[in-house]
């Protein structure tokens, strides 16, 4: 493929053809996306806790879809970035879902190691702004 005909390259080496994904047509339909073509991923372990949120477009949801990877759209760097890709710490994905509105996905995964880039479990896990004992 010449550079005319990618949109982007992830960091794996992957090239994304310019000519859109290879995201199944029925799944991306349904999509409702932000103006930057973004879908929210909000992404919890399978015992239900809420690990991180991160960004997808239809190429992000493909792979994820077709890999068992969490992979996802980086705003800041504008490139793909699968989960673990550095750190290790994998995401294998096992469920996703899309919301009433089509605006977000829930993905599913086994987490290993911790999911925030801080190194922390979660993303959640530094500032409680209210907590249940405070109501």
């Amino acid at each position: 493929m010449s550079s005319a005909d990618v949109r982007g390259e992830a960091p794996d080496g992957a090239r994304v053809p310019a000519g859109g994904s290879a995201l199944d047509p029925a799944i991306a339909a349904r999509l409702k996306r932000d103006a930057d073509g973004l879908v929210c991923a909000v992404v919890q372990s399978r015992a239900g806790e809420v690990l991180m949120v991160g960004w997808m477009d239809d190429e992000a949801l493909h792979r994820t879809l077709t890999t068992g990877r969490g992979t996802y759209w980086s705003r800041s760097r504008r490139e793909y970035w699968v989960k673990g890709g550095t750190s290790g710490h994998v995401q294998h994905v096992h469920e996703v879902r899309l919301d009433c509105d089509g605006d977000a996905v829930l993905v599913v995964v086994d987490q290993e190691g911790p999911a925030c880039h801080t190194g922390t479990r979660t993303c959640f896990d530094s500032d409680v702004l209210l907590a249940a004992d405070d109501r």
